[in-house]
């Protein structure tokens, strides 16, 4: 997975927490972080909600891992 997002956006939320919020497991999170896991348009869309923002402002190729 190529996608980045602001990791200043989510310093507030612990993983468990967002976990616990997104009803995904705590690994699921480590796994969308570190580019593992896409997650389902479903998914996607909560975590955009979470952040109030869109998905793509979350989930963005990244420059510096696409080149």
């Amino acid at each position: 997975m190529s996608h980045s997002y602001d990791r200043h956006l989510i310093a507030p939320w612990s993983q468990p927490r967002l976990a616990d919020e997104l009803g995904v497991s705590r690994q699921t999170i480590i796994s969308i972080e570190r580019g593992r896991f896409d997650p389902s348009l479903p998914l996607a869309f909560r975590i955009a909600h979470i952040f109030d923002r869109s998905i793509e402002e979350i989930f963005i190729p990244s420059p510096e891992t696409d080149g």
